[in-house]
């Protein structure tokens, strides 16, 4: 049975960091590209960041890009998200989820590709 579970999130003031793992069984991660979104009160969901599986390759949306680090450990079938530098508006429900379709993330995530989701784990930066 495949389940993707994200874990991590919680209260952080304004200036922290937070680490999210993405964790997956039934299935190898090393076969998929990894994406990172998020929703916010009110707001659609955004696709923030990605991972490849074939070469490691990554993309950052404008809003993280230099605060945000994403990475992978297929041995531990695991993703990640490094958040530095958080923001108030980086609240939102953080949501990771693999995709078979594509091998590397040439550019902005595209929701319907991705096969798995997670449940989501909550971030709320406030002081």
């Amino acid at each position: 049975q495949v389940h993707v579970v994200e874990s991590g999130g919680g209260l952080v003031q304004p200036g922290g960091s937070l680490r999210l793992s993405c964790a997956a069984s039934g299935f190898f991660l090393r076969d998929y590209s990894i994406g990172w979104f998020r929703q916010a009160p009110g707001k659609e969901r955004e696709g923030i960041s990605c991972i490849g599986s074939s070469d490691g390759s990554t993309y950052y949306s404008g809003s993280v890009k230099g605060r945000f680090t994403i990475s992978r450990d297929n041995a531990k079938n695991t993703a990640y998200l490094q958040m530095s530098s958080l923001k108030p508006e980086d609240t939102a429900v953080y949501y990771c989820a693999a995709n078979l379709m594509r091998s590397r993330c040439p550019g902005p995530l595209l929701q319907y590709e991705y096969d798995y989701w997670g449940q989501g784990t909550q971030v709320t930066v406030s002081s």
